[in-house]
């Protein structure tokens, strides 16, 4: 286990540095500049004053080669420094800190509503015996997996606020403010919860463990639940690893429809102004969040279903 743990952290640091370097070469070579971006004369250098350019340049480090910046940067990076904004002049430590607990908050509503809805309806579908109700459930998910999230956004908001006047349409409210975007997240990621686990939930209740236990007299809800529903949540739990990337990768168009101050509306306004620390701390978090959830996700696996061991070569296993 120790020996597994320590492969996987390798390699968690390894998504982590490729995911700096990656977002660090693409920012550089976006046209624009930052530097004049920040000194409020746009990205065309030559109507912005030069030595206030230089400037600039010089105490952000722009004004180095780029394999230097680049170490420079990586170098403050792995200490947790990420320097501070170019458009705001904050460090991005903080402005990350101060924009956290919103996007939390909204990925971790989106996320319980996501697994309600994709599990709730996967295990109504499989569990019914009305053949017509059956194939009207399994419709769903296909249907929300392929929606644009932003056209979700905006038909609840047109529905439930405009013209119901409901919930608000806008802004940080409290709970009412949540609901809204929560749900517009919840319907991609709930509908493949609930493409995966119904797949597997089928596959499951074929398996010769739950003849025997039809055999042996179980009831139809401990088969589906007790027998079935085990050994088909883990592709559902790996998908459900991946979706908290999704998450905050969706959170940008959802925080920016629903005006909602967080890491999303952050990382679009940096992205706009070309502020290469402010994204580079965005998505190093976000990649953070992700291999520590997947990390959780596959020390989880054995807890679900005993088969699974540790092989010598640090591999799971089913035995």
């Amino acid at each position: 286990m120790r020996r597994y743990v320590i492969r996987r952290v390798a390699q968690a640091i390894g998504v982590l540095w490729a995911a700096y370097t990656v977002s660090f070469l693409v920012l550089d070579y976006l046209p624009g500049d930052p530097v004049s971006a920040m000194a409020g004369q746009g990205a065309d250098q030559g109507t912005a004053d030069a030595a206030q350019l230089a400037r600039l340049k010089a105490e952000y480090g722009f004004d180095k080669p780029v394999l230097v910046q680049y170490a420079d940067y990586l170098g403050k990076a792995v200490r947790g420094d990420f320097g501070d904004s170019v458009a705001t002049g904050r460090p991005v430590t903080s402005t990350i800190a101060d924009a956290l607990p919103q996007t939390l908050e909204l990925a971790g509503a989106a996320l319980l509503l996501a697994v309600i809805f994709g599990g709730g309806l996967a295990l109504l579908a499989t569990y019914t015996s009305l053949r017509w109700l059956r194939h009207a459930l399994l419709s769903l998910p296909p249907l929300g997996v392929s929606v644009p999230t932003f056209w979700v956004g905006l038909m609840l908001v047109e529905l439930l606020s405009f013209r119901a006047r409901l919930l608000p349409a806008f802004g940080n409210d409290g709970v009412r403010g949540l609901v809204l975007p929560a749900v517009t997240l919840a319907v991609v990621s709930g509908s493949m919860i609930a493409q995966v686990l119904s797949k597997s939930l089928f596959t499951a209740l074929n398996e010769p463990y739950v003849q025997t236990a039809w055999a042996k007299g179980a009831g139809r809800a401990r088969v589906h639940l007790g027998h079935a529903l085990r050994n088909a949540s883990l592709p559902a739990l790996t998908v459900l690893g991946v979706l908290v990337g999704q998450l905050m990768a969706n959170s940008v168009v959802v925080e920016t429809v629903f005006s909602r101050n967080g890491l999303g509306r952050i990382t679009a306004s940096a992205v706009s102004t070309q502020d290469l620390p402010v994204v580079q701390g965005v998505i190093v978090f976000g990649s953070l969040v992700f291999v520590a959830v997947n990390l959780a996700v596959d020390l989880v696996y054995p807890l679900l279903d005993p088969r699974i061991v540790m092989a010598g070569n640090s591999r799971w296993r089913l035995t």
